[in-house]
């Protein structure tokens, strides 16, 4: 997990979970930091290995780790968040030693993560899952303000 850790340790990511951080300081709902990228990643990385997908483990948590990255450019620019942790994923993804080909890879997934894909056993699709999955609605204090639709909710311990 070395280059996993080259993006964890890279400045301007760090920086980018501190913008992250304080455009969301008020936020009642899911709050777009650390604890909700690793648990994206781990739920990727279990439905990579169930369905026998050819990833990595350092391209699934690279992408979890990078999806919602930009996320306060939502808040202070308008752009939409996948967009922007695309944009602002490719140079840590080159500084962290990934190749062009898992680059690829990583970079859908982050574009992808909004909108479900085709395909139920892509890669795609499973992140897409595991963003939602993520999601602890039937703890959360907020969930009757949300506007996630009743159905779309996780009302029910899964994983």
């Amino acid at each position: 997990m070395e280059r996993v850790n080259k993006i964890f340790n890279d400045n301007r990511y760090q920086e980018y979970l501190k913008l992250n951080e304080s455009y969301e300081t008020e936020r009642k709902f899911c709050r777009h930091d650390l604890r909700h990228f690793m648990d994206v990643a781990r739920i990727a990385y279990i439905l990579v290995l169930e369905n026998k997908i050819n990833i990595s483990k350092e391209v699934v948590y690279a992408a979890a780790l990078l999806h919602d990255i930009g996320r306060w450019m939502q808040y202070s620019e308008g752009k939409p968040h996948d967009e922007g942790s695309a944009d602002l994923a490719g140079d840590i993804l080159d500084d962290s030693g990934f190749s062009k080909a898992e680059k690829e890879i990583i970079l859908a997934a982050v574009r992808g993560h909004r909108a479900e894909s085709e395909g139920s056993e892509s890669f795609g699709s499973i992140f897409y899952r595991s963003d939602k999955l993520s999601r602890n609605c039937y703890s959360c204090s907020a969930s009757k303000e949300c506007n996630w639709k009743d159905e779309k909710k996780n009302l029910t311990i899964k994983y």
